[in-house]
């Protein structure tokens, strides 16, 4: 991976494109788009095809006091049409993760220039390193002092140990400031979606609900939600809840260290950064302004009770959620499968 700060171009050979057609509606792309994307990962390259490309850059953000990295797709006429302004969705990674990883396992730039050739408008895809910070300001007192000292961190102390733990203003406004900024963007909530999966998913659904003024629309792939979820009754769309955060140092031992570090162990905590109890504190106007909501979950995946509880919390809310489960678990098989539908979901709630 190049130096930090080095903005690098990392075109890479595409599988073969359909022609685009005229659209016959403002969403006729999208099955086709969908189909195509599910192929173009391990297709044969085609030099006919136009492709997107990746560059890493980064920037200092106030809200953690430190510099971040960041990756971004920009799409095939971004380089040419310097008159063009895009869309941008921000795609958010999982716990242990990286800003890498949407590109590195998931093959963004191959899905998106499927979709874009499938007749999906250009958009600009912006890959934030969020550390494990679960995108949320933390609850407990943070004591950076302690953060090197830690024997999981995965980068230099002085990029992952932040002097503020405010993931949530890291991303919704040093970052969406920063590319606006920097890059041809529609600076708007109307062409401004974000979306995840796991932590990332979590991430994506509470920033859309803490600032609703700056999307159009929030997806979650196995979102890490409603944690402390104990049971749902599908028939009458009840949820059971722990009355103690700490329970799951017992049931969820590899990650309650983070857990703890970011949540705490009162409970309250947890539900005031949740997206349901945000949604829960609304009033019915405010709930019917929020940005469309989009989930999906693996059937074999150990989070699928977790996001059934949001599902019946949202209809008890009256919130309105697109939400689907399919075969497959919590892995990179199943997001890279799954994504192009997350993406079309957002581009199709962008304004014309």
């Amino acid at each position: 991976m190049p130096s930090h700060g080095e903005r690098i171009g990392m075109a890479k050979e595409m599988g073969p494109m359909s022609s685009r057609g005229s659209l016959a509606g403002r969403h006729a792309w999208s099955v086709g788009a969908l189909a195509l994307a599910a192929l173009a990962v391990g297709a044969s390259p085609s030099a006919a095809q136009q492709h997107g490309t990746i560059a890493m850059d980064d920037f200092q953000s106030g809200a953690l006091g430190a510099r971040k990295d960041y990756l971004i797709y920009l799409p095939p006429s971004y380089p040419t049409d310097g008159m063009r302004r895009y869309p941008v969705v921000y795609l958010l990674h999982g716990a242990w993760g990286s800003e890498n990883d949407w590109a590195q396992k998931g093959g963004l730039d191959v899905v998106m220039d499927s979709l874009i050739a499938a007749g999906m408008p250009e958009t600009i895809v912006v890959m934030p390193d969020g550390d494990d910070g679960f995108y949320t300001d933390w609850a407990p007192a943070y004591d950076r002092k302690l953060c090197p000292q830690r024997a999981d961190l995965r980068e230099p102390a002085a990029r992952y140990c932040v002097r503020n733990p405010h993931y949530d203003d890291y991303i919704a406004r040093d970052l969406v400031r920063q590319i606006d900024a920097t890059y041809r963007t529609l600076a708007d909530a109307r062409h401004r979606g974000i979306a995840g999966l796991s932590m990332g998913g979590f991430g994506a659904l509470s920033l859309a609900v803490e600032y609703p003024d700056l999307w159009a629309a929030a997806a979650s792939h196995s979102g890490a939600v409603e944690l402390l979820v104990l049971a749902v009754d599908t028939a009458t769309g009840t949820v059971t809840y722990a009355a103690r955060a700490d329970t799951l140092r017992t049931s969820s031992p590899s990650i309650w260290p983070l857990l703890a570090l970011v949540f705490g162990t009162d409970a309250r905590e947890w539900m005031t950064r949740d997206p349901v109890g945000r949604i829960a504190r609304l009033d019915a106007p405010a709930r019917a302004r929020l940005p469309a909501l989009y989930a999906d979950i693996g059937t074999e995946d150990g989070l699928l009770l977790n996001n059934r509880a949001l599902r019946a919390q949202l209809a008890r809310l009256g919130v309105p959620l697109e939400y689907h489960e399919y075969p497959g678990a919590h892995t990179w098989t199943y997001w890279r499968a799954h994504v192009a539908q997350s993406l079309t979901f957002l581009a199709q709630h962008f304004a014309r």
